[in-house]
């Protein structure tokens, strides 16, 4: 129940404290501000943690084409995508510790037009890459005003697919908040799947099963239905059937739910998005023409 994960026992946990490398290693962190808790848990895997952070750093604290705010905002939208609310809630601290401007934070709406025309390549990235053109590219690097320089444009693009994945791997440890990070701030908002409040249950059960359960039961009930339609059709094969069940399936396990959308549970995320709606769509389906792709070699 305590700890940085709510899948990871603490005693598992590396410390502070701990092995000597690890230690020194833990050291520099709190050097450049403090141990938050993705470091604990990747510090189950020292090298992998030495690499991550080498990358991290060199994302967000080095030289580079852009200003330190802008990097920290672009960590923002990226992890509002996938509803990552512990990313969302850190980075808007960052964003404030390196002289960004309050008002951005009350959404998308209030960042300049240049980061708002990331919005579109990054809800793309998150979601189906492969539709990606070299028109998403072009347009973004059209002279204008709001226009990106290439050297910009890499490095956005480099911490958007960061934080796409680093949201995932936030999600599949159960990474909870840090405790100094309350909850009912206004930064921070439920993940997906999840109750009223991010740590709203110290233990493993809670949202997850409840949520679980209730995408099992819409299953059932449509596999009642596609039964008794069999019953009420006649000449139905079972390939057909086969079918039926599975493009069911699909839908309910792939279709975010519609709580997850409800901007009463999701509106401090919801606000640095733009198509809220827009999510994962299967890249190839049986029978159907695949989509077409950008190549780049």
């Amino acid at each position: 129940a305590r700890g940085p994960s709510i899948f990871i026992p603490l005693g598992e946990i590396p410390q502070e404290g701990g092995e000597s490398s690890l230690h020194q290693l833990l050291g520099t962190f709190v050097s450049a501000g403090r141990v938050d808790h993705v470091a604990m848990v990747m510090g189950l895997h020292p090298q992998y943690l030495s690499s991550f952070w080498k990358t991290q750093y060199l994302l967000l604290r080095m030289d580079g084409p852009l200003p330190y705010h802008k990097r920290h905002y672009i960590a923002i939208m990226a992890a509002a995508r996938h509803r990552c609310s512990y990313l969302v809630g850190l980075h808007m601290g960052e964003f404030l510790q390196v002289g960004g401007n309050p008002a951005w934070l009350r959404g998308l709406h209030c960042a300049p037009q240049k980061l708002r025309n990331l919005n579109e390549i990054n809800k793309l990235l998150a979601h189906r890459p492969w539709l990606i053109t070299k028109e998403h590219i072009e347009a973004l690097l059209k002279p204008g005003e709001d226009s990106w320089s290439l050297a910009e444009l890499v490095q956005a693009l480099v911490l958007l697919t960061h934080y796409h994945s680093l949201a995932s791997f936030v999600f599949g440890c159960g990474i909870k908040p840090e405790e100094e990070q309350d909850v009912e701030n206004s930064c921070w908002a439920p993940s997906p799947h999840s109750d009223s409040s991010p740590t709203s249950d110290d233990t493993m059960g809670g949202s997850g099963g409840t949520d679980a359960m209730q995408e099992l039961e819409v299953l059932m009930e449509r596999m009642k239905l596609l039964q008794e339609n069999q019953l009420e059709e006649e000449g139905v094969t079972q390939e057909e059937m086969a079918t039926r069940f599975e493009l069911e399936k699909t839908e309910s396990l792939l279709v975010p739910s519609s709580d997850i959308l409800d901007p009463s549970l999701q509106s401090n995320i919801r606000c640095f998005l733009e198509d809220p709606e827009f999510g994962y769509k299967d890249f190839t389906r049986r029978g159907e023409q695949a989509p077409p792709t950008f190549r780049a070699q």
